[in-house]
């Protein structure tokens, strides 16, 4: 079993940045591709950001590509998400997610069915 717990969210001007932790219970870390998700009120969760679990490759939504960062230590068993640029339309519960089928050091998903352990969400709110 792991655990994910989130931090890092709270309420930030439109422009400004954020970062977002998930710490991971658990000594297999290393092995699960992290990825993370958001879910805005009234809307479906979506796919945010994945990396592989040699942190050798990323993919992001088209909607934060090039603003959002996704990266890993798997020796603090952390994964991270640094989002810079904000928008309102950022505004959602974010999500870490574990997928613990290793397949390869460059496997990821970007399918939320695939992922086998999800965090409680933090809140990440953007003013205009």
């Amino acid at each position: 079993q792991v655990q994910l717990v989130e931090s890092g969210g709270g309420l930030v001007q439109a422009g400004g940045s954020l970062r977002l932790s998930c710490a991971a219970s658990g000594r297999t870390f290393s092995r699960y591709a992290m990825g993370w998700f958001r879910q805005a009120p009234g809307k479906e969760r979506e796919f945010v950001a994945t990396v592989s679990t040699s942190a050798g490759s990323t993919y992001y939504a088209d909607s934060v590509k090039g603003r959002f960062t996704i990266s890993r230590d798997n020796a603090k068993n952390t994964v991270y998400l640094q989002m810079n640029s904000l928008k309102p339309e950022d505004t959602a519960v974010y999500y870490c997610a574990a997928d613990a089928q290793y397949y390869s050091s460059n496997y990821y998903s970007t399918m939320s069915s695939k992922y086998d352990y999800w965090g409680q969400g933090t809140q990440v709110t953007v003013s205009s």
